[in-house]
């Protein structure tokens, strides 16, 4: 089966629905030269949180797990000892030593017999293993200290797991009883690209060693420090996001409020960033703390939309509004001038110490998430205590609402929606409909869950047919996040299913529903084109766009199993020949989908059309997404 297919002429097309019986005619008539109304420029962007090993094991790049050696019955997790020959070494949690006051315990390790020949030491299996390339260089660092002062030469390698070949090698001389930090890079020769790999840290003579904080990036994306993992940075890239929301739904709440998105904690030298519980059953470095959040923004060209802690945590805790709220409306604020405020300001001036003297564009702020299970129903006044400190320091910032308020009304509204495929069809006119009157919708999270690890193509029709209703309604629809992002495809890896973006530790890829978002951004203008669609399959679905004097953007969804063909008349478009561009997203079945070792089983396929006049017959393949862009000019 080859789904890599070129476009078929409408002939061939009329031709294949006298085999297959088509669906009833759609007539679509699209006025390019009376535009309803303006499609708005943030209608596509990215929604991230801790979940699925999306940031540690995920797009944060750190290849060493339990860098801060966290520990259980089982002892250190993912550190094991390395004893070559009859050496022999033991590792113990050291709860009476760190080298600060965030990190407080340190790994022991005490090697009692040891040489050159027969080594002893430790080693990190890495999330799911560790990705060495061809000529890569990888970059490290850890603190130490020793029982004594005379040097210690810590030899560190990157080991292939099944042929024991050191893929790269260094030596860093440890001494002193005072904690310091140590820093080495490593050079991949011309090894075969693989994950199966891990790291060791050996010494070849008996000696008592700390550790703590040991960490080691590959190349990242834009070469940053502390950075992205670069190939999943080049999917989101190919998204055309216009903004990020951060940090995220249950993360930025955390089960208690100790366990919250505490963003104090979370700035700074890694050293100072204590880790916490995540919400999702694991651990968070706490590597992607505020800045390294904008930074991701400022690599894509996003715009931030911050989330503020708003006072409700997934176990139920609750502030209740009035004097013991204040506290939390002010870190909203300090997190705010963090972001905003200029180098001079207070915490302007700590975000210029992290390394980033310009502030950063911001234009909406969040408060809270999915407030709606709060059971003490706070959240009116909660919402209003925070919208009136924000907007009398910052009143031009837009306040996101994560349900409907009483009392009055928010800039905007958080619409969340999860369904399978049939109840995003049905959604698809839901904002048709919508009061104009009402505040501004943020679609803050939704997808069509249908397919595990990542979605199937019923999944992309579904994400297709809700999609192109935001784009008619981009007038009231001013955002809107495929929700989870990412997912981590190793057993262990995933806590939700029908996630967008999939990978392991060398590969990744994109689901159908990734490439329909590719595809949807790829071709949108500035817009609403006045629209009507009478007739055709009630698994029909359209949206259109245009930016005068330039392009026309069509969407065209056909989600049944049988052709449809589509009367299109293109008013305002001219006399004369107009070469379309098209990409088509098609698959033979609903539960066809790409994977991690087929990654490009379902892909775009471009192709061009020649539109002839003001009038198509065109007819869609069954379970087809096409994206027609055509020239104006």
């Amino acid at each position: 089966m080859n789904l890599r297919r070129t476009h078929l002429l409408p002939a061939v097309l009329v031709a294949a629905s006298a085999v297959v019986h088509a669906q009833a005619p759609a007539n679509l008539t699209v006025d390019l030269s009376h535009p309803k109304a303006a499609v708005s420029p943030m209608l596509y962007g990215l929604m991230t949180e801790e979940i699925n090993y999306a940031y540690d094991g995920g797009l944060y790049a750190e290849l060493i797990r339990n860098r801060t050696f966290r520990s259980d019955w089982t002892g250190i997790l993912n550190w094991f000892v390395v004893e070559k020959g009859p050496a022999t070494a033991k590792i113990t949690l050291d709860s009476k030593t760190g080298p600060s006051s965030a990190l407080t315990n340190s790994l022991k390790l005490e090697i009692t017999r040891a040489d050159a020949a027969n080594p002893a030491g430790l080693l990190n299996e890495g999330y799911w293993g560790m990705a060495v390339r061809p000529n890569n260089t990888f970059v490290g660092s850890f603190f130490a200290k020793a029982d004594k002062d005379s040097p210690l030469p810590v030899r560190i390698q990157l080991v292939a797991d099944q042929s024991g070949k050191v893929l790269a090698d260094t030596s860093v001389s440890v001494a002193g009883t005072a904690w310091t930090q140590y820093k080495f890079t490593l050079h991949a020769g011309t090894a075969a690209a693989s994950a199966q790999n891990h790291l060791e840290m050996t010494l070849d003579r008996p000696a008592t060693l700390w550790l703590q904080l040991v960490s080691l990036f590959p190349p990242t994306y834009h070469d940053r420090a502390n950075g992205n993992r670069a190939d999943l940075m080049e999917k989101l890239a190919a998204m055309r996001p216009s903004f990020l929301r951060f940090p995220g739904g249950n993360y930025l709440e955390g089960n208690t409020i100790a366990t919250r998105f505490d963003w104090k904690k979370m700035i700074g030298p890694l050293v100072d960033r204590p880790t916490h519980p995540g919400t999702w059953t694991y651990h968070s470095t706490d590597g992607m703390g505020l800045l390294e959040f904008l930074n991701w923004c400022e690599d894509l060209k996003m715009q931030p939309l911050l989330a503020v802690y708003g006072g409700y945590s997934l176990g139920g805790e609750v502030v209740k509004p009035g004097p013991d709220l204040v506290p939390y409306v002010q870190e909203a604020l300090d997190e705010i001038e963090y972001v905003t405020g200029p180098a001079d300001s207070k915490w302007g001036a700590v975000r210029a110490k992290d390394g980033h003297p310009a502030p950063f564009p911001l234009h909406y702020v969040e408060v809270g998430n999915e407030d709606n299970f709060d059971k003490a129903k706070t959240y009116d006044g909660r919402y209003a205590q925070f919208y009136k400190a924000i907007k009398a320091k910052y009143p031009n910032l837009e306040i996101i609402a994560t349900m409907p308020i009483s009392g009055m009304k928010p800039d905007v509204l958080d619409d969340h929606y999860y369904k399978r495929e049939q109840g995003m069809f049905d959604l698809a006119k839901h904002y048709d409909t919508v009061d104009r009157n009402g505040p501004k919708i943020f679609v803050g999270e939704w997808a069509t869950r249908e397919g595990s690890p990542t979605p199937n193509f019923g999944s992309a029709l579904g994400d297709a047919a809700f999609l192109t209703g935001l784009e008619r309604n981009s007038d009231l629809v001013v955002m809107s996040a495929y929700a989870p992002l990412l997912v981590n495809v190793n057993p262990g890896g995933m806590q939700w299913t029908s996630d967008l973006i999939g990978y392991d530790a060398l590969s990744s890829y994109g689901s159908p529903s990734y490439y329909t978002q590719v595809m949807f951004a790829s071709c949108l203008g500035d817009h609403i084109a006045d629209a009507s669609l009478t007739g055709g399959g009630e698994r029909f679905f359209y949206s259109a766009t245009s930016t005068a004097g330039s392009k026309a953007c069509l969407k065209l969804v056909n989600a049944s199993s049988t052709p449809q063909t589509v009367s299109l008349q293109l008013k305002g478009l001219g006399a004369g020949a107009h070469t379309a561009q098209v990409q088509t997203l098609r698959a033979n079945t609903t539960w066809a989908t790409n994977s991690i070792t087929d990654p490009t089983r379902i892909v775009p396929v471009r192709s061009k059309l020649t539109v002839n006049g003001e009038a198509l017959q065109h007819t869609l393949p069954p379970y087809t997404v096409e994206v027609v862009e055509i020239p104006l000019r």
